[in-house]
């Protein structure tokens, strides 16, 4: 099958414009092929380093090199021939060329692209830049390595546990079980995490430094077989805890597993930096941090009528022959015809003295059908 990498690569630089709109703007990609080296400007491309030039416009060995580990990674490891590949670069070329002829780089919209681009860019090198002068030391990885592998975590539990939202319930449960209750029933019924997968609140097999440390602690400290008297509060909610068993665990040896921890300690070392830099920065908020409650609409106090519309009787009709011919009053059949005179006064008498019989179009309130107003761009919350 023939390879089109052209239309592969042209649908993917709109795909992935801001990655695109990087390497498109770099300087080391194309450069004039005279194009004298400034401070504003990286050294101009030599014809010896260039794969091709359009226009007068190197484009350089790197772009290429470039190139290839893209197509490579969004190709999942295919390869094209060299030529496709340089191919596109020129396609690029003329694209970009194009744009900054009819100075599209000088429009609003590109500027603003380009500047979350260069942003972008910015954080990531304050962030590389700050990692290379404070790498994680192996001295630093063998202590995370005792704290979360081995050490005193060279135990695995295995434990179930109900979660519910308020300590109230969770010591309800509590009582329940000391009455007898099943452990796994009630995590069933009431679990957050088990009432969708009935699986009686079972955890498996996990270390100590697996679990947030509330949790981890209560368990350590359980005997086999024994739940917890008392709930175990952490960011999720209140714990009933099983300790169902308990073994040793073999943990893998440090330096199997040292480059899996180094990414998490460099994400906490980049934490505390830019905590501390919060810490360290004056900083103003200029908009509110809590949207606005929709104002509550109007509504009649408790026992008063809503605002009813006046009917109004067309020309050259009486209100009750109107509302006759409506439909809304039938007057009943009689042969008596002052029987039936009387009764259409005491309609007309009833028409005036009474509310007229207009439905609200506020809905009934506390039925759980009720149409309730939300704010756009809100979602109401799912229980």
């Amino acid at each position: 099958m023939k390879k089109n990498l052209v239309s592969l690569l042209i649908a993917g630089t709109v795909l992935i414009a801001g990655c695109d709109q990087e390497k498109a703007s770099a300087p080391t990609a194309t450069t004039p092929a005279s194009a004298p080296a400034t401070s504003a400007t990286a050294a101009p491309i030599s014809k010896e380093d260039a794969v091709a030039v359009v226009n007068g416009q190197y484009i350089s060995k790197t772009a290429l090199a470039d190139l290839e580990k893209e197509v490579s990674v969004r190709s999942q490891g295919q390869t094209f021939p060299k030529e496709k590949l340089i191919e596109e670069l020129i396609q690029r070329q003329l694209l970009i060329q194009d744009a900054l002829q009819k100075q599209l780089d000088k429009s609003a919209d590109v500027t603003s692209q380009l500047d979350n681009i260069k942003n972008t860019l910015l954080t990531q090198a304050a962030l590389q830049g700050f990692l290379k002068a404070n790498p994680v030391t192996d001295a630093e990885l063998k202590a995370e390595y005792d704290s979360k592998v081995g050490g005193n975590n060279a135990t695995e539990y295995k434990a179930s546990h109900i979660l519910v939202k308020t300590e109230q319930e969770a010591k309800k449960l509590i009582a329940d079980l000391d009455k007898g209750a099943k452990f796994a029933d009630l995590a069933n019924k009431h679990s957050l995490d088990a009432k969708d997968s009935q699986n009686g609140g079972d955890l498996g097999w996990f270390s100590a430094g697996q679990m947030v440390e509330p949790f981890s602690a209560a368990v350590a400290k359980l005997e086999k077989g024994k739940y917890t008297k008392e709930p175990v509060k952490t960011q999720f909610g209140y714990h009933v805890i099983l300790r169902e068993d308990s073994r040793p665990q073999t943990p893998p040896p440090f330096d199997a597993v040292k480059e899996q921890l180094k990414p998490f300690l460099e994400r906490k070392k980049v934490q505390t930096m830019v905590e501390n830099m919060r810490k360290q920065a004056k900083v103003e908020i200029l908009v509110p941090l809590v949207d606005e409650k929709p104002k509550a609409e109007d509504k009649p106090a408790a026992g008063e009528q809503p605002p009813v519309a006046e009917e109004k009787a067309p020309e050259g009709k009486d209100k009750a022959t109107a509302v006759e011919e409506a439909g809304t009053v039938k007057t009943p059949a009689t042969d008596n015809p002052k029987e039936a005179e009387k009764e259409t006064e005491a309609k007309e008498v009833e028409n005036e003295d009474s509310p007229k019989t207009v439905k609200s179009e506020e809905p009934a309130k506390g039925k759980h059908h009720d149409v309730i107003s939300v704010k756009p761009g809100k979602k109401e919350d799912k229980k």
